[in-house]
């Protein structure tokens, strides 16, 4: 992968001391001794490892609520009318810029975060978020397909698998992701435009294909149709890689493929809302993440792709050499990053609400 390859990007299981680091607004340093020990945490769902929160708790004295969301415009509105109280969120990229350019996130303390150290140089200056003034990144993959090799015949590689589905033994037995942006950018990848069109015609005509699709799809997935995949509820269904690549680990019938047409690639990020009533104990959480143990056993249990340098230069060829989870550049040039669309996001609530009503 290329050190300016993530630069473009705009998308899931402790203490420095140096001085000319931008400063968290409006809390300063000197307040967070008096934070009580707690920590609140709103993340993807199967998201994070066995032992993190529990060791976190075991070291620091803080104890975490921990609450899931299943796509990105979930906590979006969840967090737009004004912090319910969480300290730490995970946006995906796209969702990082539009969340800056509503004011929705605060300043990180580099100097409070030194384990950043640990992090891939590729990952350093994301589009989405230059200098990592609020974010970090947190994981990586890309979105495809995830399917029982035993019932689907030959290599589901195109999107036409689920949008123009040709065989009948695979109706009623497939899932698309619960999340507008992802599935309609898919038909519109598709149908040769860009995930990120600002067209009404274009999005137009995604949103009838999916709605032509809605025939022969099971349910349209919480973040959970791996889960569905090894129950044998589904046999095809449309994933983000790490969740596919963790089942494959325990079932070899199981196989993940991006679309040949191409697909998104995504980087999830650490954030501090604002208004978060634990902004010190929220830097320490977010550097403890990125210890390189404790991140290692989280990529370890999640299997998504990692950002930190180090953690990933310690994990055996089984995690580093999986194409599932760390994709060939021949796929990542077919991808694309979801990118933030303005107000031409209505057009894509507009379509999904179409698609969810049919």
């Amino acid at each position: 992968m290329s050190d300016n390859f993530f630069k473009f990007m705009t998308r899931r299981r402790f203490l420095g001391a140096s001085a000319g680091v931008a400063a968290l607004q409006f809390i300063p340093y000197e307040a967070w001794s008096a934070e009580e020990k707690q920590l609140n945490v709103y993340n993807w769902d199967t998201y994070i490892g066995e032992t993190t929160l529990p060791n976190f708790t075991k070291q620091t004295g803080i104890k975490v609520q921990y609450d899931l969301f299943g796509d990105n415009e979930e906590m979006f509105a969840k967090l737009k009318a004004g912090n319910p109280g969480y300290d730490i969120i995970v946006p995906t990229d796209y969702m990082v810029e539009d969340m800056l350019t509503l004011d929705m996130l605060e300043t990180l303390d580099h100097s409070k975060l030194p384990n950043m150290s640990h992090l891939d140089k590729a990952f350093l200056n994301p589009a989405y978020d230059p200098g990592l003034k609020h974010s970090l990144p947190y994981m990586w993959g890309t979105m495809g397909y995830g399917y029982r090799k035993s019932k689907v015949k030959g290599t589901p590689d195109s999107w036409s698998h689920i949008l123009e589905n040709k065989d009948p033994s695979l109706s009623k037995r497939m899932s698309l992701l619960s999340d507008q942006r992802a599935v309609l950018g898919g038909a519109l990848k598709y149908l040769g435009y860009s995930m990120n069109s600002h067209s009404a015609t274009e999005i137009g005509k995604a949103r009838d294909l999916v709605i032509s699709a809605k025939k022969d799809i099971l349910t349209f997935a919480e973040d959970n149709g791996q889960d569905l995949l090894v129950s044998g509820e589904v046999d095809l269904c449309l994933e983000w890689s790490g969740d596919i690549a963790a089942v494959m680990a325990d079932d070899s019938d199981l196989n993940y493929v991006v679309p040949k047409e191409g697909s998104n690639v995504w980087v999830d990020n650490l954030c501090i809302p604002k208004g978060a009533p634990h902004p010190g104990n929220a830097h320490t959480f977010i550097n403890f993440l990125h210890d390189v143990e404790v991140h290692m056993e989280i990529a370890n249990t999640i299997y998504f792709a990692t950002p930190n340098a180090s953690a990933k230069a310690k994990m055996s060829a089984d995690y580093t050499e999986n194409p599932a989870v760390f994709a060939p550049a021949d796929v990542l040039s077919r991808c694309e990053a979801i990118l933030s669309v303005g107000d031409d996001a209505r057009l894509y609530d507009e379509a999904w609400t179409a698609v969810q009503a049919a």
